[in-house]
């Protein structure tokens, strides 16, 4: 896996302003390959031939301009599961199928977003990313200054025929609409874990988890938000103290819906909560660590006693890097789900190559394979399926560490939509740490 990243770090609320400073930029320029992907389009540049005049609609026509490509498929880079799980079993596949290299480029997501709009600004035709892995804020700002080639999807041999477009959570990306410019990689869920061997009972309430860090103080902490894990473990907090359904009130505001005062009339008990946790916790709710990296290596080093993140920590459990006794909870109350997308680059050198990777990507195969290896919930339409194929989902055994996709489902949380994301993250800038 290569490993670039710009000399300047930005946040992600950074991100979104400068984009929308550099919208009208991008639109004004005459950027040739923010075009439909619809029709003829040349194809090219280092990493391979160049492929005249794709008909994108032709699934022959684009294994065809595929052949011989180098695809770059940009995504953070933080679990070594997954970048196993990419280089070992997804790239080799491409290779021997359909003689695609794949370069998984991990970068943290700000890094690639401004080096994507940095391209687009400088209308860059042909750039350095073909496909990233996005949702939420990132997609919806993206798709609002042109960043992402589209539609595509319905290019998509196995998108066509195993995946539901009308579902909500292929239609809607936290609330945006999807409209073809990215497609599912995969479901996941918000969970948490301790070692059942230091902690037999984990907190499963509010009530108990307040209580277990009053117990333990300074043994709690969560990502600052903006780091997209901290983000949801705030957002799990706040739709357990102002339940579900008020919630997901937030999962289909518009940008002019989302203010601050209309965001925190919904919101205000949960950050009630979360300040009342603050002098429990490491550095007693002063400062909270930068991203999900850093408080996954507090936890490996037993400077805390809980960790979370998206999905299950199994795979960190079979590699060796959490104990066998490690187990995953999660809240009565729910926790936030969300897919997650690949999308095209506007400006991608290599877009038959990319497509036909996304597309083995959500094949029945790979998405088992997923499941398997790295418990990630799929995005197929079960009805879709053959009877062959659902029976091999259902056999999957889970890991100790593993939770039932049945617990996770009936107790899942829509995520607020993309424009609501950032006034949350603010909200908590101004109100919530060290006070």
């Amino acid at each position: 896996m290569s490993n670039r990243s710009n000399a300047a770090a930005m946040t992600r609320r950074g991100f979104v302003s400068l984009a929308a400073a550099a919208g009208a930029a991008v639109a004004a320029g005459s950027l040739t390959a923010c075009t439909s992907g619809v029709g003829g389009e040349a194809e090219g540049g280092a990493g391979g031939p160049v492929a005249a005049d794709v008909d994108y609609a032709n699934w022959d026509a684009v294994l065809e301009a595929a052949k011989g490509q180098t695809v770059t498929w940009y995504g953070w880079g933080g679990s070594e599961p997954r970048n196993s799980w990419i280089e070992d079993v997804l790239a080799p596949t491409l290779k021997d199928k359909y003689d695609i290299t794949l370069d998984l480029v991990g970068m943290d997501i700000n890094d690639i977003l401004t080096q994507l709009s940095g391209e687009m600004q400088a209308q860059v035709e042909q750039g350095t990313i073909d496909f990233i892995w996005i949702n939420g804020e990132n997609f919806y700002t993206c798709k609002e200054n042109g960043y992402l080639w589209g539609p595509f999807c319905e290019y998509l041999p196995n998108f066509n025929a195993y995946i539901d477009p009308e579902d909500a959570e292929v239609a809607y990306d936290f609330g945006s609409p999807v409209e073809g410019f990215e497609t599912p990689y995969g479901k996941t869920q918000m969970q948490m874990w301790v070692d059942s061997a230091k902690v037999p009972n984990p907190p499963t309430t509010l009530e108990a988890l307040l209580a277990f860090c009053k117990e333990n103080p300074g043994k709690v902490t969560y990502p600052e938000p903006g780091d997209f894990t901290g983000t949801a473990f705030v957002c799990c907090l706040i739709a357990g103290v102002i339940g579900k359904e008020e919630f997901e009130k937030l999962s289909m505001m518009s940008k002019a819906e989302a203010t601050p005062e209309a965001v925190k009339a919904i919101i205000d008990p949960g950050l009630a909560y979360l300040r009342e946790l603050n002098p429990h916790l490491w550095q007693q709710g002063k400062t909270f660590p930068a991203d999900s990296t850093l408080v996954s290596t507090m936890y490996a080093d037993g400077e805390l006693l809980m960790n979370m993140g998206y999905g299950s920590p199994q795979a960190l459990v079979a590699d060796g890097s959490l104990p066998e006794t490690t187990r995953s909870f999660i809240f009565e109350t729910g926790t936030v789900g969300n897919s997650n997308f690949m999308a095209i680059a506007a400006n991608a050198p290599h877009k038959a190559a990319a497509l036909v990777a996304i597309n083995e990507v959500i094949s029945p195969a790979m998405q088992l394979d997923q499941y398997q290896v790295l418990g990630n919930m799929s995005v197929l339409d079960v009805e879709k399926l053959s009877a062959d194929e659902r029976a091999a989902f259902d056999s999957v055994e889970l890991g100790a560490a593993d939770l039932p996709m049945t617990e996770l489902l009936t107790h899942r949380i829509a995520e607020p939509a993309g424009p609501v994301v950032p006034v949350i993250e603010q909200l908590w800038l101004d109100e919530v740490v060290g006070k």
